[in-house]
């Protein structure tokens, strides 16, 4: 029975100055790393987390946009942080892809804490109403027919735009020209213009020019319709068995923090992702909350990874 006892203080004696931690932090203003310039979509998401997290911890969560090199530099600056919670990082799904791009400092499947998946989305398959297709069954047997007539828009060399097409490509045994922009408005600006055929958009970008028939629609990349959109069939429903592509956010911090630390933010971010306001707001920009624990985050993490570089090995994707 003493043996028990002490074992049962012991253990006490190793928590709970995790708990206390826990339940102190944050003391100070804690940082959002979001690689990415003001404005997009996932400064949009980092600035509502931040302010929510603010408002529920009552402690500043303060974004500092950290732009440049596809998302690496504010990414190295995060993972290679002190990890004490008080430096965080905002990735989305272009942070599984870089490892198989660029050369990093940094081991991204391994030197972070995963905290929680924020969201979740597809991306739109549209053609150009010139393209004599209605269905994306047709679209594979066109190019089939005519081989590298077509081509696909894409946000640049290497992007998650370009990395879903290819898969795509490769999973459909078609070949289709690809043609990389810098960045997803003048890519989706020349698909519109008819410049080129194919391209795969965001849900916010895309679905207005689609109603307003300036594009049209041929599925969703995700194993589920969307209900912006129920009319579209996925794309292994309509072609392409086992395919699928999601657009995500998450939060991350450096390896190391205390794991009580990374159970409140966890909490505290699902709490927030359960929300009237959180779920209006990603409506809008045609995605879904997503939640769920650490352990499944960085699973989704390492599986996205191990996906992107089989597919940039197969297709021979380089950046300068």
């Amino acid at each position: 029975m003493k043996g028990v006892l002490a074992g049962v203080i012991f253990a006490l004696g190793i928590f709970a100055p995790g708990l206390a931690c826990a339940q102190q932090y944050p003391t100070k203003p804690v940082h959002i790393i979001v690689p990415f310039a003001p404005g997009g979509g996932s400064d949009f998401i980092g600035r509502f987390i931040a302010q929510k997290l603010s408002e529920r911890l009552g402690q500043q969560f303060i974004v500092d946009n950290r732009p440049g090199a596809g998302g690496n530099l504010g990414a190295e600056l995060a993972v290679k942080s002190a990890p004490d919670g008080y430096t965080l990082l905002l990735i989305a799904g272009s942070y599984t892809v870089n490892p198989s791009l660029y050369k990093l400092s940094y081991d991204s499947g391994n030197d972070i804490s995963p905290i929680i998946q924020l969201s979740q989305g597809p991306f739109v398959v549209a053609v150009h109403p010139s393209v004599p297709v209605k269905t994306l069954k047709e679209l594979i047997d066109l190019a089939k027919k005519q081989p590298d007539k077509l081509s696909y828009a894409s946000a640049g060399q290497g992007s998650i735009t370009h990395l879903a097409s290819e898969l795509f490509l490769d999973m459909a045994k078609i070949k289709i020209v690809h043609v990389p922009y810098k960045g997803t408005g003048p890519a989706l600006n020349d698909a519109i213009a008819g410049n080129v055929q194919l391209i795969f958009g965001s849900v916010s970008t895309s679905l207005q020019h689609i109603k307003s028939g300036r594009l049209r629609g041929l599925a969703v990349t995700t194993s589920r319709r969307i209900s912006a959109a129920p009319e579209l069939p996925t794309v292994a429903e309509a072609g392409v068995p086992g395919y699928e592509v999601i657009l995500w956010h998450g939060l991350v911090g450096p390896k190391g923090i205390p794991k009580a630390i990374v159970d409140r933010l966890n909490s505290e971010a699902g709490q927030i992702l359960k929300s009237k306001a959180m779920e209006d707001l990603l409506a809008a920009d045609g995605v879904t909350a997503a939640g769920g624990t650490p352990e499944q985050f960085q699973a989704l993490i390492k599986s996205d990874i191990e996906r992107w570089r089989k597919v940039v090995e197969r297709a021979g994707i380089k950046v300068e």
